[in-house]
């Protein structure tokens, strides 16, 4: 009789077998790095994780995530053993039009997080874990990391909260095969120093050696028996596990194998596995684990339209713009349960605090922690949360490859960036976002706001709310500043189902006339900047339209192609941003092959810390600027 050990090593075999397949028909990939981690997926996918593998949806399964992404092929290839692919989809590995890239995205249906820039799946796992806590589920989300990967600083921060929230439901493995790209690893074998780094973070921790089936199974046994910590399996193994001329030798990372190379591997380690490789299938019947251990077939609550309540603003009243994101988010936290906040220890400034008032339970605090706080808000929302993420403008720049990894994924977190610009005045150069747009607007599928007062602000939370297509960005003000709208004035965006065509991409006329000489187009803080030089051209008998441009990406360059033509084929436009990636480089690609002549005023040095008037003067952004341009081009 066939025992589960026997059944896991002949899975661990014929993973192996695929991985090499796989990579040698590609002609690329990252096979050694796959093999090692194969008897620790075989036993995942076979005995530890409880899942129905037909119904990746499923709010109950268990969770896995690949943080080594490069090891996609054994990723596949357990998929494959569980009945979700056919060997012919496998061999379409890293083609152009196979859902099956050389890292796993979000394409493939079954990926919980799209990885391959190394240290982030920690804390994708840390926030789907939290999102169990949250919900009341008693899943486990599982996370392998390579060795290499846990020089990374992202990982320690995971590590760190995973503790402090006592996540018992997360358990990570890491496969220590020694060996990095070009060179060891820092600690080489010497498994014990990761195991006191863990412990030192508050983790249980479990050593093993990662090739016996017996130890592994043992291990995730353990795992499930923690009360209030999280769990790391450090797995003793050898990179290329099974193939003589590779197994622990530098100089094969990133090396598919020839076929003739192949020819003569595969017999070789039939015979080296031959036990597990003659196993017959037809002798042990598996099926998926059952959901014994879940509380109740809850539904996850599905919010396909959130609507916020009507602010209470006055025109002229003066609030800031971070504080209308505070009051919005809680609003949309009224209107929609799933709806979460993160914030990386500034919720004071950001005004997250109002909703942690009114949704403890559905707060998180990141602590100054911005790299696991992007990717945990990716953790949530994939587990049906809609997160959103805030900090410092400035700070997001820290994160940016979270955030960029978390657009390849196609995750639709939402970010609100407080501080803007040098109108925060004394802080000075180090706490003055002035690349963030740029930043932002660079990634796919993005959506970049800038409200200019409380109204708008809080009808563009909403409008993030609804935005599951990527990312969508806030970029608020410090300083207060006088509502512009009425409380039920619209705020149009291409995503909303009923928006007028003639909104889309975003933007307000706030001021036109027929005698308009110039098109002016400011947004935040430079918004009020140019109602003020409207006012005083207007007093010396001259008219300009003025431009509210809300929504930086998507433009709406219909709109302003149609201003800037009745108004003397003139547009300045003005930010507290950098000259390269803003507001301005947005409106002069928009206008690209029109006759319009467009002028930009932006922040085009570094700054220093001083009053928040002496710096927009300095910058050349504030109302006697905006004049003075005015009339050099009129």
């Amino acid at each position: 009789m066939h025992t589960l050990k026997n059944f896991l090593e002949h899975k661990a075999y014929v993973m192996r077998v695929n991985s090499l397949l796989m990579t040698t028909q590609a002609g690329s990939g990252h096979p050694t790095s796959a093999l090692s981690a194969a008897d620790i997926v075989s036993a995942l996918f076979f005995y530890a994780m409880q899942y129905n593998p037909q119904n990746p949806n499923n709010p109950n399964n268990d969770r896995f995530i690949l943080s080594k992404g490069h090891a996609s092929p054994i990723f596949y290839a357990a998929w494959k053993e569980a009945g979700v692919l056919t060997q012919d989809q496998l061999m379409t590995y890293r083609h152009f039009d196979s859902v099956l890239e050389g890292h796993p995205t979000s394409r493939f249906e079954w990926t919980e997080g799209s990885t391959g820039s190394l240290g982030m799946g920690l804390s994708i796992g840390v926030g789907m874990a939290k999102s169990a806590k949250i919900d009341h589920r008693n899943f486990y989300t599982y996370v392998i990391m390579g060795d290499s990967e846990v020089a990374e600083g992202s990982v320690w921060e995971a590590a760190e909260i995973a503790a402090f929230y006592k996540l018992n439901n997360l358990v990570a493995i890491l496969d220590c095969n020694r060996l990095g790209q070009s060179t060891q690893v820092m600690h080489d074998h010497h498994v014990h120093r990761y195991e006191a780094k863990f412990q030192a973070f508050g983790w249980k921790t479990i050593v093993i050696d990662g090739h016996d089936m017996q130890e592994i199974m043992l291990a995730f046994d353990k795992a499930k028996s923690s009360q209030d910590l999280p769990t790391i399996i450090i797995a003793k193994t050898f990179k290329g596990y099974g193939v003589d001329q590779a197994q622990n030798k530098e100089g094969f990372h990133g090396k598919a194998f020839s076929k003739k190379e192949l020819d003569e591997i595969l017999p070789q380690m039939k015979t080296r596995f031959a036990a597990a490789a003659s196993f017959a299938e037809s002798t042990f019947s598996w099926q998926p684990s059952s959901f014994a251990k879940a509380t109740a077939d809850k539904t996850v609550e599905v919010c396909s339209k959130i609507e916020l309540a009507t602010s209470h603003y006055k025109k002229g009243e003066q609030i800031a713009t971070r504080k209308a994101y505070g009051e919005g988010l809680r609003a949309a936290g009224v209107a929609c349960k799933a709806v979460v906040a993160l914030d990386a220890e500034v919720k004071n400034s950001t005004f997250a605090e109002i909703f942690e008032a009114k949704f403890p339970e559905r707060f998180i605090q990141c602590f100054v922690a911005e790299q696991n706080m992007v990717s945990m808000g990716v953790g949530l929302a994939k587990r049906g949360h809609i997160p959103f993420i805030s900090t410092f403008a400035s700070f997001f720049s820290r994160a940016h490859d979270q955030i960029r990894m978390a657009a390849i994924g196609k995750s639709a977190i939402r970010l609100c960036g407080s501080h803007a610009g040098v109108s925060i005045g004394e802080d000075g150069p180090s706490q003055m976002a002035l690349e963030d747009i740029g930043m932002m607007r660079a990634l796919p599928d993005s959506v970049v706001f800038y409200p200019s007062d409380a109204v708008s602000t809080f009808k563009l939370v909403e409008q993030m709310a609804n935005y599951n297509k990527g990312i969508s960005y806030l970029r608020t003000t410090r300083m207060t500043t006088p509502v512009l709208y009425d409380v039920n004035e619209d705020f149009f965006t291409p995503f909303c189902e009923n928006g007028d065509p003639s909104q889309i991409g975003g933007c307000k006329i706030v001021r036109q006339s027929e005698q308009d000489k110039a098109c002016i187009i400011g947004a935040g803080i430079t918004l009020h900047e140019a109602l003020k030089a409207y006012d005083q051209l207007q007093r010396e008998g001259m008219s300009v339209t003025v431009i509210d441009l809300y929504c930086i990406k998507p433009i709406n360059a219909t709109a302003i192609i149609k201003a800037a033509n009745a108004a003397g084929d003139i547009v300045i436009t003005v930010e507290d941003h950098y000259i390269q990636g803003g507001l301005g480089e947005a409106v002069v690609y928009a206008l690209r092959n029109t006759a319009i002549i467009v002028e930009c005023l932006a922040v085009t040095q570094l700054p220093r810390s001083g009053k928040p008037d002496e710096l927009l003067a300095w910058a050349g952004i504030d109302a006697t600027a905006i004049v003075k341009k005015v009339k050099e081009l009129v």
